[in-house]
């Protein structure tokens, strides 16, 4: 074991670093990754010169892969409120910090019409008075085939908008959820849950992020964690990440 102490806004929080929990869902040459949004599957591929494939099985000395993908529809994402607005702001730019206290919650979708959605009530019993930074929540089923599914055009579960304010207004700055989107795939462009979530008919929350395509396996029970909120340095609104979460210690 190898422990950490750390002194989260003044409460010493322990845990053990060799046991970090990855809840992000990768792209993968080998298997079919995960898809969203209409558009062809992520590719990997090595580059070409002078006719000569660059991938050493086939005589290079070094692999020189390319890879072409959309971070909102192959992987595991993070975006700030640059996804939704006029002006595309960075969330390289505006995540500035990594490690939060989250909460993991497991919630059975709700039918409601002819959608599946996660509702206020829903969170309100999850969380309590609990004061946490972010949210992790896990969906039921919880099956592997969320890292290779193709939810284009499947209207997958999604989050109301009164439980996305609900979240914003108790203070939870960091949303994860194991769905391509906290909104309905097909709302004439409404986008009611972005925007409840970032506040943008008010003071946007230029530091919330919401990260999606996220999978947290059924062996990690629901509640406290610490959580490593790592992303790739791209410039956009959205980027890979990959999100760890720890263990806390009692």
């Amino acid at each position: 074991m190898f422990k950490a102490t750390i002194e989260y806004n003044s409460r010493k929080i322990q845990i053990d670093i060799s046991k970090p929990i990855d809840i992000s869902i990768s792209i993968s040459p080998e298997r079919k990754s995960v898809n969203a949004w209409y558009i062809d599957d992520a590719k990997i591929y090595p580059e070409t010169y002078e006719d000569s494939i660059i991938k050493v099985s086939e005589g290079a000395v070094v692999n020189f892969n390319t890879i072409q993908f959309n971070p909102h529809s192959h992987i595991t994402h993070t975006e700030c409120v640059g996804h939704i607005t006029e002006e595309v702001h960075s969330v390289n730019q505006n995540l500035k910090h990594y490690f939060f206290l989250a909460e993991v919650v497991t919630i059975a979708p709700l039918h409601h019409n002819d959608d599946f959605l996660i509702g206020v009530k829903q969170l309100k019993t999850a969380l309590r008075n609990k004061k946490r930074d972010a949210i992790v929540i896990r969906t039921l089923p919880n099956l592997e085939d969320k890292k290779s599914k193709d939810y284009s055009n499947t209207n997958p579960t999604y989050l109301s908008e009164k439980a996305a304010i609900y979240l914003r207004e108790k203070g939870i700055k960091h949303l994860l959820i194991d769905l391509p989107s906290v909104d309905k795939e097909k709302d004439e462009g409404q986008l009611l849950s972005h925007n409840a979530f970032w506040n943008t008919d008010g003071e946007i929350r230029m530091d919330a992020t919401i990260t999606e395509f996220i999978y947290v396996p059924n062996s990690v029970p629901d509640g406290e964690y610490l959580l490593n909120l790592m992303i790739a340095p791209f410039e956009n609104d959205a980027t890979p990440s990959k999100p760890i979460l720890y263990e806390i210690i009692k």
